[in-house]
């Protein structure tokens, strides 16, 4: 357990079922509010579980608990399916709005980075819409370099959004399964 800045215990910790519906509610906190996610409507508990249920062995949730509840998460998903993107994957991080800037984004994504490495993969994205400063910021404190951006790829909230796509590459970590 590592402590937080407020000397609070925050456990990081493998998501399971009963905490869907609060990964649930978070991400549709993000999803109201915009400037995080091109997604529209709200998630529930069924289509949670539809996702995880998707899941293979390399792909999963993290989440940062305070007190007992669950305050944000972390997603390790496949790049894509196809074979030859098997070294690659994409994460994301959300909070709670009330748990922002306190520090636990950070460690959230350390160990989310963490279990990356344990996964097997060599390359990891992310894509940050273009307004979110704060996470593109965030993001190259742990390394991840802006590799591209794409120019309104997406509409939301009324207007035309760019997508920075940023890359962090463990050069340590050989193609998975050659070990």
């Amino acid at each position: 357990m590592l402590q937080s800045p407020d000397s609070l215990p925050i456990k990081i910790r493998t998501f399971v079922e009963d905490d869907l519906m609060t990964i649930a509610s978070i991400y549709n906190q993000h999803i109201a509010h915009g400037g995080s996610t091109f997604d529209g409507h709200p998630y529930s508990i069924k289509e949670m579980k539809a996702i995880v249920s998707k899941f293979n062995e390399r792909e999963t949730y993290l989440v940062a608990e305070k007190e007992n509840n669950v305050i944000g998460w972390g997603s390790i998903k496949r790049y894509s399916d196809r074979l030859g993107y098997i070294v690659c994957c994409e994460t994301s991080v959300y909070f709670d709005f009330a748990h922002i800037g306190n520090g636990y984004g950070k460690l959230l994504q350390h160990h989310l980075l963490e279990k990356v490495k344990q996964f097997g993969y060599h390359h990891v994205v992310a894509k940050i819409l273009g307004c979110n400063q704060k996470s593109i910021q965030f993001h190259q404190k742990f390394g991840f370099e802006i590799v591209g951006t794409q120019k309104e790829v997406g509409f939301s909230q009324g207007k035309w959004q760019d997508v920075v796509i940023m890359q962090l590459v463990f050069s340590d970590i050989p193609p998975y399964g050659n070990d």
